[in-house]
C-alpha cells in the first residue's frame, strides 16, 4: 500500500466526520482541528482508518502527532511493517 493510498483513507474519513471539509482541498500540513474537525471527530477519522487499513497503533504513539501528514506517515509506516512481519510468519 502506498503512501498515496493511506493519504486517501484518512482525508476520506477526515471529510465524512467534518461536514465543511472539501477532500480535494484539505492541506495536510494542517492539525485535524485546524481543519475543522473537533476530539470525537478526530477519534473517529483515527480509528476509521485503522480499521479500514487493518492496523492498530498504541495511543502514546498517536498523542505525538501534530498533523495530518504525520498520521498519514505513521500510518504508512505501521502498515508497511505489519505487511513485512506477515511475510516472514
Amino acid at each position: 500500500m502506498t503512501r498515496d493510498n493511506v493519504k486517501a483513507v484518512v482525508i476520506k474519513h477526515l471529510a465524512q466526520a467534518v461536514d465543511t471539509i472539501d477532500a480535494a482541498k484539505v492541506d495536510t500540513s494542517q492539525s485535524m482541528k485546524a481543519l475543522g474537525a473537533n476530539s470525537l471527530d478526530i477519534v473517529e477519522v483515527v480509528s476509521a482508518a485503522m480499521r479500514e487499513l487493518k492496523i492498530k497503533i498504541p495511543r502514546s504513539e498517536l498523542a505525538k502527532l501534530t498533523n495530518v501528514d504525520q498520521l498519514v506517515d505513521l500510518l504508512h509506516n505501521t502498515a508497511e511493517q505489519a505487511k513485512t512481519q506477515a511475510k516472514t510468519t
